[in-house]
């Protein structure tokens, strides 16, 4: 580390611990003063919880948008020298002579040479994975539900890369993702629980709990909501006798809103399964709805025939 001394005996740089949004912006303000920056992060890169978020408070400004552009230039600045995955263990000295004790951690690889490849990822011997605590033969699935959990597995040939594709399958198979049939899936293709859980809890198309039959999907979009959305959702809720979010105690409807379906044209929107409901009014919300009733009425005598 090289610091200039000035005629007072104070050394000309400065130390910023913390690599978040507000670290970065100090050491760049020091930097553009003239002055050697040292910025500590005990992370393995700066950015701080920042980085975590999608959207700020209160402006609902674009996290990474207002991050981004720091990041380059801290990287740039040649006055500012990021020392990362190292903690702050002592600070001794005066004002304007301070001795910094740092304990850095090991990284594994030389960072004079780190390309960011990833190829050390890729090859590293070592993988931190959860399993579960339960064998595959504790695991105790009915006799239906085996035959439906080995068909689509089958279907797939147990290729683990079919993962989302067999959770897809069971989620129209079941109107959801039992955690049983989950847990008995993820030993069979031999796939953490936890990636399992991963990918069940990223996508909104998946769900963990029961769904009824017919999903009823509400736009509340910019051009349905200016015509009369939330209206129509407050219709549904009433005729539905549940809330947004929520399923019929017969199974039968679950309401849910969307931000876009994708027809504009149409608002006010909404569908339920794969049938689409063009310009509705509040007046045609309960039409709509007993025609399913009827419908599933009818199925059911038809099965006991």
């Amino acid at each position: 580390m090289s610091e200039a001394k000035t005629n007072d005996g104070k050394i000309g740089a400065a130390l910023v611990v913390g690599g978040g949004i507000g670290g970065m912006q100090a050491a760049l303000d020091l930097a553009d003063s003239g002055i050697k920056v040292y910025l500590v992060d005990k992370e393995p890169s700066i950015g701080g919880v920042m980085a975590k978020l999608d959207k700020t408070f209160p402006t609902n400004d674009c996290a990474m948008c207002t991050m981004a552009p720091r990041l380059v230039e801290v990287g740039r600045n040649k006055d500012i020298e990021i020392i990362s995955l190292a903690d702050v263990e002592n600070l001794s000295g005066g004002p304007g002579n301070f001795t910094l004790t740092l304990r850095k951690k090991p990284r594994f690889v030389k960072e004079d040479k780190c390309t960011g490849c990833g190829t050390c990822v890729t090859n590293c011997p070592v993988r931190n994975e959860i399993y579960l605590d339960v064998k595959l033969d504790e695991i105790k699935l009915e006799d239906a539900d085996m035959s439906k959990t080995t068909a689509i597995l089958e279907r797939y040939k147990g290729r683990k890369e079919d993962l989302i594709a067999i959770l897809q399958d069971i989620n129209a198979e079941y109107r959801y993702l039992p955690e049983f049939v989950l847990k008995y899936m993820a030993r069979k293709l031999d796939v953490p629980y936890s990636q399992v859980y991963s990918i069940a809890t990223f996508y909104t198309a998946f769900s963990l709990v029961p769904k009824g039959k017919y999903k009823i999907s509400v736009c509340l979009g910019t051009a349905c909501h200016v015509r009369g959305a939330q209206r129509i959702m407050e219709s549904l809720e009433r005729e539905l006798d549940i809330k947004n979010g929520g399923t019929t105690k017969d199974m039968l409807f679950s309401l849910e809103s969307v931000r876009c379906i994708g027809c504009c044209g149409l608002a006010p929107v909404f569908a339920i399964n794969e049938e689409l409901y063009g310009k509705v009014s509040q007046g045609k919300v309960p039409q709509i709805i007993e025609k399913y009733r009827k419908a599933e009425v009818k199925d059911k005598a038809y099965a006991k025939t």
